[in-house]
């Protein structure tokens, strides 16, 4: 049973959860890319999220190098800091008929817009739709832990995103986040409808 908010002492105590899918890297347009956009156009439901190199400095402010989109089963790394912001992509935000399930998902969209204008498609907002039943936390983490009584890690969070390489730690960071979306946004449709 969920509760209308849970505490920082609530979540410590918890496993963590991770995507138990499958992860690819996309960091070229290719075959691979092409065959990876097709999937998710073919998907009712993604779940997505961006990541950019963190600045230290005042005044210094990165591009998104990560967009990570995912279903119940895969999620694409897309490395944008690599090869740029391609037009499928685009359209694939811009898609009316998918829908795109985020958190805080206004910030990372004005964020991409930074590499290329866009208007969204149809997405939605974790934390609207998790107040819909009477939830109050608004963090990925806090959402998670309540529904699921797991907790997901925030260790990469401030890692290097334009690494040469990602790390298995960066690519299961990223992963999950993008799936928790879809797992969170499904958990919140199943429990409306029973009431």
């Amino acid at each position: 049973m969920y509760r209308e908010s849970v505490t920082a002492q609530d979540i410590e105590k918890l496993e963590y959860a991770s995507f138990p899918g499958k992860i690819e890297v996309i960091d070229s347009v290719g075959a691979e890319f092409n065959r990876a956009v097709a999937y998710l156009r073919s998907q009712k439901v993604i779940g997505f999220d961006t990541e950019t190199r963190p600045s230290f400095k005042q005044g210094v402010q990165h591009k998104v190098a990560l967009l990570q989109v995912a279903s119940r089963d895969i999620c694409f790394l897309f490395r944008l800091n690599h090869m740029g912001f391609p037009k499928c992509l685009v359209t694939l935000l811009e898609d009316t008929t998918i829908t795109k399930v985020g958190l805080s998902w206004h910030d990372d969209l004005r964020s991409l817009s930074k590499r290329k204008q866009f208007h969204a498609g149809t997405f939605i907002e974790l934390q609207d739709v998790a107040a819909q039943i009477g939830i109050n936390d608004k963090s990925l983490q806090k959402l998670y832990a309540n529904l699921f009584g797991e907790k997901i890690s925030k260790a990469q969070r401030l890692s290097n995103w334009e690494i040469d390489n990602l790390s298995e730690a960066q690519k299961q960071y990223a992963a999950t986040d993008a799936w928790a979306c879809v797992r969170l946004y499904e958990e919140i449709e199943r429990m409306k409808k029973e009431g």
